[in-house]
């Protein structure tokens, strides 16, 4: 989620959370492989959660897609049990809910990743709190909040969608990222966004495939 050069930070600022999907290290070095294995480029028109969508004046913004053989109910939770992110997301040191129940519009999350020294910022700990603006069930997410970190403040918003396909389900993902740092080297801090949210993706889909492979026939 900047004035971030060189910082290889991934950046999933609200999907979940915000997706807050704001930086979180490590994204370039995430590797794929097989049919559907990495994430590719989506069509241009944003994606919505029951009529809403990421923001339309953020300069910073990428939208990008992943097919996952695995059912939309395991997939769904793995993204919505936001509190055991950190044991599929390396990136992600902590999550804690900040209500109980249901993941329903008002929930909201915070969580923490670490953003390697850059020339703009020093090392910090990013800090994210996420509220889920909209939901359906099953069927897309949209969370909004903001990432804050020494010398470091970015909003983001972030907006999950998701198909039953042939072969699984499609996961789409969209963010928009604003603020003084990821606006003053739009080029960079997009590069940063659109390697967190393909790590993002990937992660999702090498979980989600794995918990399916071993779930009862």
């Amino acid at each position: 989620m900047s004035g971030m050069r060189s910082t290889g930070v991934r950046a999933a600022l609200f999907t979940v959370p915000f997706a807050l999907g704001l930086l979180i290290p490590g994204a370039a070095s995430a590797g794929a492989a097989g049919s559907h294995a990495s994430p590719t480029s989506a069509p241009a028109k944003p994606l919505t959660c029951r009529g809403k969508g990421v923001d339309p004046d953020a300069l910073v913004r990428h939208r990008t897609e992943i097919v996952i053989d695995a059912p939309l109910r395991t997939i769904w939770k793995l993204l919505t049990d936001v509190e055991h992110w950190p044991s599929w997301q390396r990136p992600v040191e902590t999550a804690k809910r900040l209500d109980h129940g249901p993941f329903r519009e008002g929930s909201a999350f915070r969580w923490t990743t670490p953003v390697p020294p850059n020339p703009s910022t020093p090392a910090t700990n990013l800090e994210i709190t996420s509220t889920v603006r909209q939901v359906k069930d099953h069927a897309c997410l949209r969370w909004t909040g903001p990432a804050i970190g020494e010398g470091l403040r970015i909003e983001g918003v972030h907006v999950w969608s998701f198909a039953k396909v042939k072969g699984g389900v499609r996961v789409s993902t969209e963010e928009t990222h604003t603020g003084a740092q990821v606006d003053a080297d739009v080029p960079t801090a997009t590069k940063i966004l659109r390697e967190g949210l393909g790590a993002w993706l990937r992660d999702l889909k090498s979980t989600a495939e794995a918990r399916a492979h071993h779930l009862p026939h």
